[in-house]
Order: C-alpha cells, then sequence, then structure tokens
C-alpha cells in the first residue's frame, strides 16, 4: 500500500513537470512567433526599392538606407577581419602550445567575463581609447574595433571547444609520421575544427548586425554614402543604429519597422546558416 502511494506521488510529480515544460515551451515558441509575424505584418508594407537603394535627404523629404546597408557591411567585414586570426590564434595558442595550465584557466576565465560585459561598457571605453586617445574620432574603424573586442571571446571558446573535439590519436599518428607541431596543427588540427571557427564566426556576424549601443558611441548615426575605405574613416549608421534613429529621434516608425523586419530575416538566416554548417562539418567529419 505503501509503494503504491508512493508510486502515485511519483507519476503525479512526473505528469506536473511534464506540463509545466510544455507549458512553458509553448509560452517561449509563442513569444517567438508572435514578434516575428509582429514585426513582419509592421515592416513589410514599408519595404520598397526606394527605400532599400536611396539615400536620405531631408531637403526632398526622401528616406532611404542604402547608406546604412552599406556600413554595416562595412564593418561586418572589417570586424571579421581582424577577430578572426585573433581568436584563432589565441584559441589555438591555449590549446596547442600554452603549458601553464593556471594562465590558460585564467585567460578563459578572462575571455568568458568579457562575453558578460553590457555593450554600452564597450562602446564607453571604445569611445575613450579609440576615438580620443587614438584620435580615430567617431568612425566606422573605431566601431569595428571595439566589436573586435566583444567578439573576440565568442570566435575564442567556440574554437576552443571545437580544437577540443579533435582525437589526441589524430595528433600522435602525424606526430609519428615526422610531422612538426605546426604542420600537425595546420594540416590535421584546423581541418578538424573548421566547423567550430565557422559557427562562431556566423554567430559573431549576428553579434554585430544585432548590436547598436556600443556604435552609438564609437561609429556615430551620419547616413552619409562613401566608398569602403572613406567610410571606415567617417562617422556612419549602421541598420541597427538607424532603427534607434528613425524611431526615437525622428518618429518615423515605418521605416524604423521595415528595417527590424530586414533585421529579422538577416537574423533567421544567419541562425540557420550556423546550423546547416555545423551539420555539414560533422557529417563530412565522420565520413
Amino acid at each position: 500500500m505503501q509503494n503504491y502511494k508512493f508510486t502515485k506521488k511519483r507519476n503525479m510529480y512526473i505528469m506536473t513537470m511534464r506540463l509545466l515544460m510544455w507549458a512553458s515551451a509553448a509560452v517561449t515558441c509563442s513569444l517567438v512567433i508572435f514578434m516575428i509575424i509582429y514585426v513582419f505584418i509592421k515592416g513589410m508594407p514599408n519595404i520598397s526599392w526606394e527605400l532599400l537603394s536611396g539615400e536620405p535627404s531631408y531637403l526632398e523629404e526622401k528616406t532611404g538606407i542604402l547608406p546604412d546597408i552599406l556600413n554595416t557591411v562595412y564593418i561586418v567585414f572589417f570586424t571579421l577581419l581582424a577577430v578572426l586570426p585573433l581568436g584563432v590564434g589565441a584559441a589555438v595558442y591555449l590549446t596547442e602550445y600554452a603549458k601553464n595550465k593556471k594562465v590558460v584557466g585564467v585567460i578563459e576565465y578572462a575571455a568568458e567575463t568579457l562575453s558578460g560585459i553590457p555593450s554600452i561598457i564597450y562602446g564607453l571605453v571604445g569611445m575613450l581609447f579609440f576615438c580620443q586617445f587614438l584620435n580615430m574620432k567617431t568612425s566606422l574603424l573605431a566601431g569595428a574595433f571595439t566589436l573586435v573586442i566583444m567578439n573576440l571571446p565568442t570566435i575564442l571558446r567556440t574554437t576552443q571547444e571545437s580544437l577540443k573535439t579533435v582525437p589526441q590519436s589524430y595528433r600522435e599518428g602525424a606526430f609519428g609520421l615526422g610531422a612538426g607541431k605546426w604542420r600537425v596543427i595546420r594540416t590535421v588540427v584546423l581541418p578538424g575544427c573548421v566547423d567550430g571557427v565557422i559557427t562562431g564566426c556566423i554567430l559573431s556576424v549576428g553579434r554585430i548586425l544585432g548590436e547598436s549601443a556600443a556604435l552609438l558611441f564609437t561609429a556615430g548615426f551620419a547616413h552619409a554614402l562613401n566608398g569602403i575605405f572613406e567610410g571606415m574613416w567617417s562617422s556612419g549608421c549602421t541598420l541597427t543604429v538607424a532603427l534607434y534613429v528613425y524611431a526615437k529621434e525622428q518618429g518615423e516608425f515605418g521605416v524604423a519597422f521595415a528595417i527590424a523586419a530586414i533585421l529579422m530575416v538577416l537574423t533567421l538566416l544567419i541562425n540557420l546558416s550556423a546550423a546547416l554548417a555545423e551539420k555539414y562539418f560533422k557529417r563530412r567529419r565522420t565520413v
């Protein structure tokens, strides 16, 4: 009788936990679906070719986000150009070369701490160091360097965890064939962890696209149409900053929702690309 009561209570507990789990999942999915549908309904009718290919003109009362799109592309390109060698190189050193485990632990702890710092603090530090101390002024280049510091922990940790998944027997087999340390890393280890590098790169692109607070302090919010080299030394507005400017400063919520819809599509594509890339390289590695 006592075992029966215990079993009944246990089954009730399991059923309750299962219902709570499904309810939590349903609420989360509902919120995500509601947000996507709401942004698309508000933003899609305002997207036009004139908006995407035009340049804003206050005299003609014309709105366009082409400079913002180009500035976003510029800052993503230069950020990845700087953060990928730094992050991958640091991960390779910490995993393959570093002997002092205490130093490695301190660096890993520092990287995890950096990833948890609010972005507005990065913006303040970037403004004081890059814009004022290094005299870069408010420019896309200063914003790109600030984003490099923000995304370095992501590249570092994803690459490091991916390096650890490469079996030690691969390294020992390459050493047994007479290969040197760097040759083993270049021809055996790095090809085996390329999925982690690509995943970290895609996640970093998503964070760059969604960043606004740090760029407000470092990159500015000018809607100027410039070439890539001239634009990097000039103040520029990315899509997320443009969304803030149009919604908060100018009150043009139609354009703001159009930019939000574009960013939502880009975010969905980036997350899908990360999942597909991870599956592809895992399948390729097991074949």
